[in-house]
Parts: C-alpha cells; sequence; structure tokens
C-alpha cells in the first residue's frame, strides 16, 4: 500500500471536489494534506447562520465536494479508504482519505468522474418529456450505492401534496429579514468566483408556479414558458440525522446529481422544506419512510443552462503537511 497521497494528487482531486453544489454556492469547503492523507474541512468563514444555523448544510455541501474527491481519485487509478468525522476533538475535519490498494477504475466510476464538469443546477422550466423508468431506477441505485434512500413523487396528488408543503416552507423563510438579507449578500451581477450570478438565478416566480423558487434575481420567462405542471420530484433521505448522516446525504445527493447528468437530465434543487423543521417532519410523515429528508430535487430534460462559478483550487488549499507519512490506523 501506499504511504500517502501527494500535492499533485491532492490539487487534481480538489480541482474536481469544488465542483460540487452548496447553498447560494458559497463553496463552504476546504481541504488539506496531513501525515498522507486529505482531510476535507469546513470553512467556518463560509457558514450562513442565517439559512443554515445549525450546519445541515455545510455538511451536505462538504459531503457532495467529498464524493468528487473519491470519484477523482478513484478515476486516477488512486482510490481512498475514507474515515468520516476522524477527529472528536476536530468537529470541522469532516473526513479523512488514504490511500487504498492501487487499481483500474471501473466504467461506472469513469462516466461518474466524466459528468463532474457537466452537472450544475438548472433552475429553469424542464420540457414535457417524461423520465423513463430505467433513469428512475438509476437514480434510486445511485441514492443505495451510498446508503441513503430516494423517493420519487409519482402522480398528481403527491405531486401536489408536497408542493403544498414546499410553499409553505418557502413563507416561513420569505418572512425572516435575516434569511432574505442573507441570500441577498450571495446574488451576483458582475463576475465573482462565488455566489450565484443572476443569469443563473431562473426566472422569476410567479403565482401560477406550482413550486416555489428561490429568488435569485432571475429573469422575465419567456412567453409559454411555465414550469411544467407534473414535474418529477424526488426526494433523498438518510436513515438518521446526525453529522455523520448529513455528511453521508451529501455523498448521495451528488452521486444522484452525477449519474443524472451522466443520463441527459436536468436537476434543480428545492431545499426550503428541508430548512424548516415543521416542514421536514411534515414531508417525512407524508413519506412514510423511516429516516430524515435531506434534499428535494426537481429533474426532468431541459435546455442547456449555466454553471456557477468556483474559486480558484488554490485558495481553498492547506498543504500542512508535504512529507507523507504511514497512518498506523489505516495499516
Amino acid at each position: 500500500m501506499d504511504t500517502g497521497f501527494t500535492v499533485e494528487q491532492l490539487r487534481a482531486a480538489a480541482t474536481d471536489a469544488v465542483r460540487a453544489p452548496s447553498l447560494h454556492n458559497t463553496q463552504p469547503w476546504r481541504f488539506r494534506l496531513r501525515d498522507g492523507g486529505i482531510e476535507v474541512l469546513v470553512d467556518p468563514a463560509r457558514r450562513l447562520p442565517a439559512t443554515d444555523p445549525n450546519g445541515w448544510g455545510v455538511r451536505i455541501a462538504c459531503g457532495a465536494a467529498l464524493f468528487n474527491l473519491r470519484i477523482s481519485l478513484a478515476a486516477a487509478g488512486a482510490p481512498a479508504t475514507v474515515r468520516l468525522r476522524p477527529y472528536p476533538a476536530e468537529p470541522d475535519v469532516v473526513a479523512r482519505l488514504v490511500p487504498d490498494v492501487p487499481r483500474r477504475p471501473t466504467p461506472a466510476e469513469q462516466a461518474l468522474h466524466a459528468a463532474i464538469p457537466r452537472r450544475f443546477s438548472n433552475r429553469a422550466p424542464f420540457w414535457p418529456d417524461p423520465v423513463p423508468a430505467d433513469a428512475r431506477w438509476r437514480l434510486a441505485e445511485a441514492a443505495r450505492a451510498e446508503h441513503c434512500w430516494l423517493e420519487l413523487l409519482i402522480g398528481v396528488s403527491a405531486v401536489n401534496a408536497f408542493a403544498e408543503i414546499a410553499r409553505s416552507a418557502h413563507r416561513v423563510l420569505e418572512r425572516d429579514p435575516a434569511y432574505v438579507a442573507e441570500r441577498q449578500e450571495w446574488v451576483r451581477s458582475a463576475p465573482a468566483p462565488d455566489g450565484v450570478p443572476v443569469a443563473s438565478g431562473g426566472p422569476l416566480g410567479e403565482p401560477q408556479d406550482l413550486l416555489p423558487s428561490r429568488g435569485f434575481g432571475g429573469l422575465d420567462r419567456a412567453p409559454g414558458r411555465d414550469f411544467e405542471p407534473e414535474p418529477l420530484v424526488v426526494v433523498l433521505g438518510s436513515p438518521g440525522n446526525t453529522a455523520v448522516d448529513q455528511v453521508v446525504a451529501g455523498q448521495a445527493l451528488q452521486r444522484v446529481l452525477l449519474t443524472a447528468t451522466d443520463s441527459g437530465l436536468a436537476v434543480s434543487m428545492l431545499s426550503q422544506p428541508i430548512e424548516v423543521p415543521s416542514a421536514r417532519e411534515r414531508l417525512r410523515l407524508s413519506l412514510g419512510r423511516f429516516g430524515t429528508p435531506q434534499m428535494v430535487m426537481r429533474i426532468g430534460y431541459g435546455q442547456p443552462g449555466w454553471p456557477t462559478p468556483r474559486r480558484d483550487v488554490d485558495e481553498v488549499l492547506d498543504l500542512f503537511s508535504f512529507q507523507p507519512q504511514v497512518d498506523m490506523k489505516y495499516c
């Protein structure tokens, strides 16, 4: 077994990791090389105290970045063994990766890795074409592979019931001035390395919309370009809701998103019913599932959207240790 990752491997993997999604595109992660292992850390300066007071969104985002790291390393023939929340005294260290036995990447790993630069949220209306059964099965299997579940809301009644929960949660959030002000701080009308550009914010919400829109500025929609009346809505959930469960859910979310991208599907995320505790509980009860909903997605086919910007990879690296050392815990 190799004794550790190199700076070059860290930089290459982190270049893929930063393409993960995050609330308001805050990119709340850092990556550190220590004792030959790559560590994923929360960036405390990029927390959202009004939107994400308990750190759920940060852990989901860091879990998604962790999945990109795993796939990037595997695609390079250097797969990793992962330990989540490895240091009780350092809760901001989300995960530690150490080298596993080198091997050739699988076709599935290569496909997921190729999807990383092509994945981004699409907040525009989708086409009416239904998502076929085999693609739906692939999405559910992607969540299951990461020890989570994916519930597909099928039929008008199920989607309408969810829409009522989502709109209610959206109204609760919009009544909070701190929440609204914090969101506006991350809307970008000029080029920036983070935040949500107006062009990526989707069309402005209108009264006839079934599902709520976040309100990142947006653009006027073209005539006849209303949102689909019967969208495919899926709920991603985890067995529990501990900090580790949320990191696991972030990894599952990214596998689902990359699987959707590989299938030619567009995805937008709806986190309002997750951010409001009472709405999340209503959603859980409506599904009748064991565990905790962690993210909701609208999935379909649509025109290409716009990727949101990312910070330069060197801004998120902490090269704590340049000399790989044997980590006896993993021998």
